[in-house]
């Protein structure tokens, strides 16, 4: 009767403690989501290291396609931190995807019309949306990496066999029965048959650990899509049965997988630490891990739909999302898909989406555009605004904008460019060969009846001042060609003239006041007429003499076109 008796206790304490565990995770599970329902429409506060965005970007470099936007121009335009202003997901399916949309322009109407579809239905929808968010965060992240490459990945863990396993389990078994017929000699049997299994067991788990967060996240998927399926989700039919079908071909893997992706180690449960002991003596997992590897080597391609398609569906959430905390000010954009479309790019009211308070502007580009201006007057800014607001017309099919009108683009740049010190690269040499490639792009473009939309901030300045005119010029006049649309940044007023019939001139001004600068930031038809880089060296008090000589010259120089040695 003791017996009994303090068996119930043991079994209530375990039931207690497993009841307080539980009522605490749905606890914070409610917080969780309740703090995603609030940030919906709000800007994103999660940071991220280079390191996690080079896992992020996995989806991306497992899926290349052509008219992707390459490393120059996401960089260019400081995409890297648009992505995370931007980014609201809850998992790594959409972390990752969000990434790749925003890296690859769509040039099919029907595939745009069908994300508007579903940004919209999710903006409108907020108990659908609620679901499918509950259901991304289930699904999680991986952790420190991307699925992909825990999948690159498995082929080193070559061909797992259970036979060992199998012969360690029955001398397991046979020292229990020896037992019964001497104690002594199956104990010493037993003692020594566990020491081998736990040993053995710790030196294999250390192998396959990393691989086993992988098919968790492979399990939750899964789960995830089957749950997604049972939903009925106006725009996304289509996705759901694509997932339901992957969900069927799978059944295998998570029959499989179910021992090692359904216990946590050390989480000091009781009922974990008899699994945790049963597994390592009976090498329960490592059996399991064994048969689930042979069904993820042979599901790959599933594996991949699925994320696809779970990317898909809360990149759309968190677009809508975006769209929201933009407070009213953005646009969808109006695309011209037809290969003789005009070329013609409108934008009115359009600004830079890192920007907390930005002076809008806006434009009619039939042809290229050339901007000049004083430093830090807002050239660079505007050309990141126009770049910035194309691209995400083709991504993410909202612009930051009253109206944007164009045809399809594809899209370059060539601004913030630096030395190669690894490679021994000038300025120079990185320079030239960023604008050769969007030569090339225009060239091709020309072949295959597409456009081009480009962006030159400050043509060939790592150069001399005759050589740099010269050949700016002609690049530029390429640059020009009928199915492309250049915005161009320079210093150089020469190449308002040399260029004013293949681009139409604008610039931005300054306003000094006071010993003082301001910057308008307004975008003005015609060339700049005004200066300040010999302003600011009076502003921030270099010697007279110095601020004198150097207006002289200056005045000199646009009066009859030469430099005269000194003020006199």
């Amino acid at each position: 009767m003791e017996y009994i008796v303090l068996a119930g206790v043991i079994v209530l304490f375990i039931v207690l403690i497993m009841g307080n565990e539980y009522l605490s995770s749905r606890s914070c599970q409610k917080a969780y989501l309740a703090q995603i329902y609030q940030s919906y429409g709000k800007a994103s506060e999660r940071s991220y290291t280079a390191e996690e965005l080079k896992h992020i970007s996995m989806y991306y470099v497992k899926h290349p396609s052509e008219g992707q936007i390459d490393d120059i121009t996401w960089n260019d335009l400081n995409m890297d931190t648009v992505y995370q202003r931007m980014n609201a997901s809850c998992s790594a399916a959409g972390d990752e995807y969000l990434y790749y949309r925003l890296r690859t322009p769509v040039y099919e109407e029907a595939e745009l019309e069908r994300t508007e579809a579903q940004i919209r239905f999710f903006m409108e929808h907020e108990e659908e949306r609620h679901a499918v968010q509950r259901m991304f965060a289930g699904l999680g992240r991986m952790g420190k990496y991307s699925i992909y490459e825990y999948l690159d990945n498995l082929d080193t863990l070559g061909e797992r066999r259970n036979g060992k396993y199998v012969i360690s389990n029955v001398l397991l078994i046979l020292s229990v029965a020896a037992m019964f017929v001497s104690l002594p000699a199956g104990l010493v049997a037993l003692l020594v048959v566990l020491c081998h299994n736990i040993i053995g067991y710790f030196k294999e788990y250390k192998e396959i650990e990393p691989y086993i967060t992988s098919f968790r996240y492979i399990t939750r998927l899964l789960d995830s899509a089957e749950r997604l399926g049972q939903k009925k989700i106006t725009g996304i039919e289509r996705e759901q049965e694509r997932l339901k079908e992957c969900h069927r071909q799978m059944k295998g893997f998570i029959r499989n997988a179910y021992l090692i992706v359904f216990t946590d180690k050390g989480n000091g449960n009781p009922l974990g630490v008899v699994l945790d002991y049963l597994r390592m003596i009976f090498y329960l997992d490592l059996i399991q891990f064994n048969n689930a590897l042979r069904a993820v080597r042979g599901h790959m391609p599933e594996i991949d739909e699925m994320i696809t398609l779970t990317g898909q569906i809360e990149t759309a959430v968190v677009i809508g999302s975006y769209r929201k905390s933009l407070d009213g000010q953005w646009c969808v954009p109006s695309i011209d898909f037809r290969q003789d479309a005009e070329r013609r790019l409108l934008l009115e009211e359009a600004y830079h989406p890192l920007l907390t308070d930005p002076v809008k502007n806006s434009i009619t580009a039939k042809k290229g555009v050339l901007l000049t201006g004083s430093n830090a007057s807002g050239k660079s800014t505007f050309l990141r605004a126009v770049a910035v607001n194309a691209l995400f017309a083709q991504t993410i099919h909202t612009c930051l904008a009253k109206c944007y009108e164009a045809p399809v683009f594809r899209i370059y740049s060539s601004m913030a460019l630096k030395d190669d010190l690894v490679s021994g690269q000038s300025y120079y040499m990185v320079e030239i060969r960023s604008i050769k490639r969007i030569l090339d792009q225009v060239k091709e473009a020309e072949q295959k009846h597409c456009h081009v939309l480009c962006f030159v901030d400050e043509v060939l300045r790592g150069t001399n001042t005759v050589e740099r005119i010269a050949a700016s010029t002609q690049i530029m006049r390429m640059l020009a060609a009928d199915h492309a649309v250049c915005f161009a940044a320079t210093h150089d007023v020469e190449l308002t003239k040399l260029l004013e019939q293949e681009y139409d001139n604008y610039h931005f001004e300054e306003r000094i006041e006071e010993d003082d600068i301001f910057f308008p930031y307004k975008l003005i038809p015609g060339p700049a007429t005004t200066r300040n880089a010999i302003a600011l060296l009076k502003m921030l008090g270099y010697d007279s003499n110095i601020i004198r000589e150097a207006e002289t010259m200056a005045e000199r120089f646009l009066a009859d076109g030469s430099w005269q040695n000194g003020g006199i």
